[in-house]
């Protein structure tokens, strides 16, 4: 009977969604101090940033839908059982207790849901056909400004590898106590422009110019705080192979460049639809004839599935996805964006796939609709005699979460970021 009574109190007008809002500030906190406690705070980050992406994407739906005057009853991240939600206005907003997507609820979106006639004029159905192409087409027009923001913030701010030149990252202890680099004077952050009289364009040049110098006293020029210096290093003499290499004691990395805020925008552009193209060409080779052969070989072949665990070249999970994201910002910022711009991509091309329940199902029906439609006169498709084929494209991506879930667990992509 408290109980009942605490909770009347809770719906009470303007005291409950208050209420709520604290609850789930308190919930919050007690996330991210178990995060903390545990060292768990880049999965934590990844976890953040799928929730953000998430409701980002179905944000594009809300708002487009509440831009064309269409009704919205429900905003919710995870289906199922209601965990947490509050209501303002018409729109009730919250968390459910499956963690699956998330998913905002737009009243007739078809012609099987019963609409209040009311609010018929409202609903999505009765909308004009441009309006709801919009709405249907806007959760993955989120991802591609997602996937440009981001690809935006790492080129104009972070840096990306030029391919030009080459980086001390850090000096290298050897085992046998030389230190041919740190000798010299070289340090961590200089950019190596020629060994030996000869200029340098990459990692690679670096590395054969100084293993042919075992032994040899070597001029090498750096660029050190805009001025260029010269060191003499003589490398160290090692056995790799059989064969005596020079090794001076330095890790090396590209040279990283950033292109300011302006520029920035044109190439994260470019870029953009590098990695689109790319993602366009991956998901064809995956649903082709030799990909679901391959995807099927990884499931019943211990051999085939390590072998794909190896190359990386397979779906992953949402389990999958989350421990790539993990492993990537353990080794940098830069590298967790990389793969939250190839996951955008990848989940805005697959829900423009056109079947329902994808939002492409509905891109296709409103125009299905729009050339059936005369003056006067709109059709509506019977999306009760699609139902067939909605049921398969539900057990087909089923089969996929649950296939591509067990080949993470049972095989695991080998960390690509070590």
């Amino acid at each position: 009977m408290a109980l009942k009574r605490v909770e009347k109190w809770r719906r009470s007008a303007g005291v409950r969604p208050a209420l709520r809002l604290i609850e789930l500030g308190v919930v919050t906190a007690g996330v991210v101090a178990v995060a903390i406690a545990l060292h768990g705070v880049d999965l934590l980050i990844v976890v953040v940033a799928i929730i953000v992406m998430v409701m980002l994407h179905e944000f594009g739906h809300f708002a487009t839908a509440k831009l064309s005057g269409m009704k919205v009853t429900e905003y919710f991240l995870g289906f199922g059982p209601r965990l947490w939600s509050v209501r303002f206005g018409e729109t009730e907003y919250g968390v459910k207790a499956i963690p699956a997507g998330g998913y905002v609820k737009i009243v007739g979106m078809n012609n099987l849901d019963k609409v209040d006639s009311a609010d018929e004029g409202r609903a999505y159905r009765s909308k004009p056909f441009h309006s709801r192409v919009i709405v249907a087409a806007a959760g993955s027009a989120m991802h591609v400004v997602m996937a440009f923001v981001l690809l935006w913030v790492l080129v104009a701010f972070m840096g990306v590898p030029s391919g030009r030149g080459a980086q001390i990252s850090a000096l290298a202890r050897s085992a046998r106590g030389v230190d041919p680099a740190a000798v010299a004077g070289l340090r961590a952050g200089d950019v190596i422009v020629s060994v030996d009289g000869r200029r340098i364009g990459s990692v690679n040049a670096v590395v054969a110019a100084v293993t042919k110098r075992a032994g040899r006293r070597t001029s090498i020029v750096v660029k050190r705080d805009g001025r260029e210096r010269t060191f003499e290093v003589t490398p160290e003499t090692v056995k790799v192979g059989g064969e005596n290499v020079g090794r001076i004691g330095i890790e090396l990395g590209s040279v990283i460049e950033r292109s300011g805020p302006f520029s920035g925008l044109g190439i994260a552009g470019i870029d953009l639809g590098r990695v689109i193209a790319l993602s366009g060409a991956a998901l064809g080779s995956l649903f082709s004839l030799h990909g679901i052969t391959g995807y099927v070989q990884d499931l019943t072949s211990t051999r085939a599935a390590n072998s794909a665990a190896r190359s990386g070249n397979r779906p992953e999970s949402i389990y999958g996805a989350v421990v790539t994201a993990s492993q990537a910002a353990k080794a940098g910022i830069g590298d967790l964006l990389v793969v939250l711009v190839s996951l955008n991509i990848f989940v805005g091309m697959i829900n423009l796939v056109p079947m329902l329940p994808l939002d492409g199902g509905h891109v296709v029906i409103a125009c299905y609709e729009r050339l059936r439609s005369r003056r006067g006169r709109p059709y509506r498709a019977d999306v009760q005699k699609l139902l067939p084929a909605t049921y398969f494209v539900l057990l087909l991506l089923g089969g996929i979460f649950l296939s591509s879930l067990y080949l993470d667990l049972a095989h695991p992509v080998v960390n690509p970021f070590r």
